[in-house]
């Protein structure tokens, strides 16, 4: 059992004395895991980094195995944005996110294009705070709670849209919302569509996400909580907004 192809590298842990069990998202054969031989060296180090884009070929005996990974490093992605520390928190928080929620060789190839799109833009497009977010609502989408924002649950109107039901996803107008509106998740423009939006309204943005990954995702796959590495960047998107 055999195949070759691009991946982007999500995590890196030892394994024995030398070599490393690495997990790479990649278009058709989705999350995948296998054993770099020598990947714990430090000739690998730089190699394997989470981020990092790698042809991989994965080998074993059985298609149920671990099997074995042979790499080749195509684009080091970590390594560029080290003096941007909110590019890098950036990159964290994708990888973890990609690593916790997508599923073992369940294979995604459109939001796989999509996340590959969103690696590439960090630290490189001023606007990619907002492209995160957006990423954010199709992994809502990939793992079975995608929002429906496009007209209130309670009028049916498609104007006015200020909230979000925690219980339901789906958009609520200031009108529907009512005397509910303190217990209704925020929806600012930016989430709705593409709208500009300041670091402000990115966070209201991601609030409303990070509750559906949190609260929603993270028990469908376990006890685990959902990665901090995403508190992280939302800490450090609301450090900035207040300078």
């Amino acid at each position: 059992m055999e195949w070759r192809e691009q991946g982007i590298l999500l995590a890196v842990r030892r394994h024995g004395e030398s070599a490393a069990i690495i997990e790479v998202f990649t278009p058709t054969h989705g999350r995948h895991a296998g054993i770099v031989r020598g990947g714990g060296s430090r000739r690998m180090a730089p190699v394997l980094q989470p981020g990092a884009q790698l042809d991989v070929a994965w080998r074993a005996r059985l298609d149920a195995h671990l099997g074995t990974f042979q790499v080749e490093p195509v684009r080091d992605r970590a390594a560029a944005l080290m003096a941007d520390r909110l590019a890098l928190a950036g990159l964290n928080a994708l990888t973890a996110a990609l690593s916790f929620c997508l599923g073992e060789r369940d294979p995604h190839p459109r939001f796989y294009a999509h996340s590959l799109k969103m690696f590439d833009v960090l630290g490189t497009d001023p606007d990619w705070p907002l492209h995160y977010l957006h990423w954010e609502l199709a992994l809502l989408e990939v793992m079975g709670f995608g929002l429906d924002l496009s007209a209130c649950a309670v009028t049916g109107a498609r104007t006015g849209l200020r909230f979000v039901s925690p219980k339901s996803g789906r958009a609520v107008s200031e009108q529907g919302a009512g005397d509910w509106a303190g217990r209704l998740l925020p929806l600012p423009a930016c989430l709705a569509g593409d709208a500009a939006a300041n670091l402000s309204e990115l966070i209201d943005g991601l609030t409303t996400t990070g509750y559906f990954l949190e609260q929603k995702v993270a028990p469908e796959l376990g006890s685990r909580p959902f990665p901090p590495a995403r508190r992280r960047l939302v800490d450090a998107l609301a450090r900035q907004s207040r300078r």
